[in-house]
């Protein structure tokens, strides 16, 4: 670590204790009322909601570091004797599907690819999925300027029609074509994925332990040219991802296989099945009918492995870094990722909470389905804040702002040790984020087929016009007013703002 990056960690330290120092000042001091013996309802209402959640997430860190401490490290130890004794697959097949990509960007990715199958010595195809004739140009001038005396064949397959999933399975027929055998892995990387150098060595093994898994994804860091507290932001969720991957792979399962690097036995993906999920995966649904998905492609690679009864794990010491160009006005950039992801989220949870819990196994199904309550229990401290702010005046607010505060420093600590550095901004954006998301998710629950996807050409979906479209939309917004208003009444209630006397006559009044 370089004196300048030491320096700015000790800055930062300082900047945590005095934060803490400021919060416990502020319980100390501020206003508090709603914390005493006799109007304690602050507590009341929320520390059961709490206590679930917080209790919750100390699972998943509990569960993390067991598989980061104890169980991975014992796989990789036998799967480092399996390398050493010779195992490799006959062959990697590299699909890189990339859209415009930003020219140095795209051949920093190629240089990765060639430095792994220098590396290995592993016969490789590098299948390049494009969607515009720019990126075929860098391609090809890279590798005309770059031979490589190395084993491999360079595929570039157009996609005749748009979008990256018609990309994916244009990408794998050709896989197809050109021939899979038993253990050749294929390799599902992003046109702005990097490898770290030994991504195969240590991934391609775990396959000869485990004639299960069916795929692996890897961990990740991003690089933003951007705003600075984007790339907090993504330190953060990265770091996030980090606990909850490796408390999912104790089950032998994760809740997505991203799509920026993961890691497929290939038998698996030149099976016509697979093929047509990635390519025309859609949803059913009673309001919007019968509709397409967009983006979400790591999300049906996943519901497929998941269906069909396959393993897939996360590799924590194996790294993918990307590039995240951050052009014009970062928080909408943020918005429109929290769109997509969450629509996504939503998407397949459904159908994966269907499956049920022997098929996807107890705790993974149980993520699932807490995915989904986690929207409105996110929601309950700011509405009894608000309600309880009605009838106790501001102090209300003032504490709730001291307590998220004070709750998200704590989570923070830990997610430093998965983040690898200090961030004051994390307790932050962690609660905004959190809020945020929950806010989008209730908006697309109701309008689950609304989908944009601003990195690939701006995609949107196609809405109908007409009556019938102007009655969906009305429905959503009448449904999400609804369930909304349930949520404000029974929050409400719990709170004590609204007593059951009063419910109680009311319910009597419109009885009789």
């Amino acid at each position: 670590m370089t004196r300048q990056r030491r320096s700015f960690e000790w800055l930062q330290f300082y900047k945590l204790l005095l934060l803490a120092g400021a919060l416990t000042l502020a319980i100390s001091h501020l206003p508090n009322a709603i914390w005493d013996d006799t109007s304690g309802i602050f507590l009341l209402t929320l520390g059961g909601i709490a206590a679930w959640r917080y209790c919750w997430w100390l699972t998943h860190f509990i569960r993390s570091q067991i598989y980061g401490r104890l169980v991975f490290p014992k796989l990789r130890c036998r799967a480092d004797a399996s390398w050493s004794r010779g195992w490799r697959p006959h062959m990697i097949h590299f699909m890189v599907i990339t859209f415009r990509e930003k020219p140095h960007i795209t051949e920093q990715v190629l240089q990765s690819i060639l430095d792994e199958c220098q590396t290995t010595g592993i016969p490789a195809r590098i299948f390049v999925g494009t969607g515009d004739v720019s990126d075929e140009r860098v391609i090809e001038n890279y590798f005309a300027g770059h031979p490589a005396d190395l084993p491999i064949e360079v595929i570039i397959v157009r996609q005749n029609q748009p979008g990256k999933r018609f990309a994916i399975g244009l990408v794998l027929r050709a896989m197809s074509r050109h021939g899979i055998e038993r253990d050749d892995l294929a390799v599902f990387m992003d046109g702005d994925s990097i490898l770290e150098r030994g991504v195969i060595e240590k991934c391609a093994p775990l396959f000869a332990l485990n004639a299960k898994l069916g795929a692996v994804t890897t961990n990740e860091e991003a690089v933003v040219v951007g705003p600075k507290w984007m790339q907090a932001w993504c330190d953060m969720r990265f770091a996030q991802r980090r606990l909850a991957m490796q408390s999912h792979s104790l089950s032998r399962k994760v809740l997505t296989l991203t799509g920026r690097l993961s890691i497929f036995r290939a038998s698996h993906v030149v099976e016509e099945d697979f093929i047509r999920t990635i390519e025309s995966d859609h949803l059913s649904h009673w309001l919007w009918g019968d509709f397409r998905f967009l983006s979400g492609d790591d999300k049906s690679s996943w519901f497929w492995l998941l269906r069909n009864g396959h393993e897939m794990l996360y590799v924590p010491d194996a790294f993918a870094f990307t590039i995240e160009n951050v052009e014009g006005n970062g928080y909408e950039r943020v918005k429109q990722n929290l769109l997509r992801w969450s629509g996504n989220m939503l998407r397949n949870g459904s159908r994966a909470l269907a499956l049920g819990p022997r098929q996807c196994g107890w705790f993974i199904w149980w993520c699932v389905l807490d995915q989904r309550l986690s929207i409105w229990t996110m929601l309950t401290g700011p509405v009894a804040a608000l309600s309880l702010s009605l009838t106790m005046g501001p102090a209300v607010l003032i504490a709730y702002l001291v307590w998220v505060l004070a709750t998200r420093l704590l989570l923070s600590l830990a997610l430093y040790l998965y983040a690898g550095r200090i961030y004051l901004s994390f307790p932050f954006l962690l609660y905004a984020n959190q809020l945020l998301a929950s806010v989008i998710k209730v908006h697309l629950l109701f309008r689950i087929s609304r989908q944009r996807w601003v990195n690939r050409g701006d995609q949107r979906a196609r809405h109908d016009t007409g009556y019938v479209f102007r009655f969906q939309k009305a429905m959503a917004g009448y449904l999400t007013a609804f369930y909304l208003a349930i949520l404000f009444f029974l929050t409400s209630i719990a709170a004590g703002v609204i007593g059951w006397s009063s419910v109680q006559s009311v319910a009597g009044w419109l009885g009789g």
